[in-house]
């Protein structure tokens, strides 16, 4: 009953037009197509590319058109999305703005979000297997590619944590951006404040605040389970210990930070449900034997928790 029904949802969504593999963030519920000209796989993008692949592989591979779509998305996301800054040289992911207009242009925003995509990448790549698993000839091009730009966009993703006072990242940045149109880079606006002086993360003045998101981290769980390279470990370790040295409160419990440029950073008086059920689980994770939740048996949906993959016969 429930898997007609996704079907018959899945069916509309395969049939919209899309834009070599991508979809703009919005859906007409009546005409069954993808509407708005904003592309991106930060908010209300990112959950469509990220199932894609993981209720393919949830499913123990046996539906091959969602292999199909996300194989299409990620070739749209290297082509139109994937950037490099350029004095750090950072691989990045940004926006399409107007994608449906007569004028779309690239805007250099990542969101905190986005950086989900490392371990998605990285899963596609192995199918969740751990690369010592796998004999290097059953690795195609494309999965080597995609292991190469996950392990980039990871980087990238800790560049964010790394280069801030704190050592957390703010919501979203901004990258400096050579407009291919001029040559010239793209001015800076008002409120942006390079993170680095000679950097290329631009924090804006609403952006600068810290929610103790889990995209990072999960990625990290996940470059960890697949390379066993302890470098990923290291890193989410620094995560971990800035959280702990400027969320956590004197009296117990955490909280999520006004403004991650300045030391001490400025707390705010809550703190999202996801750091307990996400953050702290894919860290928790990262920590424990590798083999503690194997992803070749199992998918993680957005909300961290592990689902059995399963067969339909």
């Amino acid at each position: 009953q429930y898997r007609k029904s996704v079907d018959r949802i899945m069916d509309v969504i395969f049939k919209a037009p899309k834009y070599d593999g991508l979809v703009p963030i919005y859906m007409d519920a009546t005409s069954g197509k993808f509407s708005g000209g904003e592309i991106r796989l930060g908010s209300r993008g990112d959950s469509y590319y990220e199932y894609l692949l993981k209720q393919w592989l949830q499913t123990r591979q046996s539906e091959p058109e969602l292999l199909a779509e996300y194989e299409a998305a990620m070739e749209g996301v290297k082509k139109y999305l994937v950037a490099l800054s350029p004095n750090q040289k950072l691989t990045y992911v940004g926006e399409i703005q107007q994608a449906t207009s007569d004028t779309p242009y690239f805007n250099p925003k990542m969101d905190h979000l986005v950086c989900f995509l490392p371990g998605s990448l990285a899963l596609g790549a192995t199918k969740g297997r751990a690369l010592s698993d796998i004999p290097p000839a059953q690795l195609s091009a494309r999965n080597r590619e995609d292991l190469i730009l996950a392990r980039e966009l990871a980087e990238t993703c800790m560049h964010m944590y790394l280069d801030t006072k704190t050592g957390l990242s703010p919501e979203l940045v901004y990258f400096r951006h050579i407009d291919p149109a001029t040559g010239k880079e793209a001015e800076f606006g008002k409120g942006d404040q390079l993170v680095q002086p000679s950097g290329d993360i631009l924090a804006r003045g609403n952006d600068r605040h810290n929610l103790l998101r889990p995209e990072t981290v999960e990625s990290l769980f996940v470059l960890w389970s697949i390379t066993g390279e302890e470098k990923w470990r290291e890193y989410g370790w620094s995560i971990f210990s800035a959280i702990e040295k400027w969320a956590r409160l004197p009296a117990g419990g955490y909280t999520s930070l006004n403004d991650i440029t300045i030391v001490p950073p400025i707390r705010e008086d809550k703190v999202e449900t996801f750091f307990v059920s996400e953050t702290l689980k894919y860290l928790y994770l990262l920590f424990s034997d590798s083999d503690s939740v194997p992803l070749s048996q199992y998918v993680f949906n957005t909300e961290a928790h592990p689902l059995p993959q399963f067969s339909w016969e």
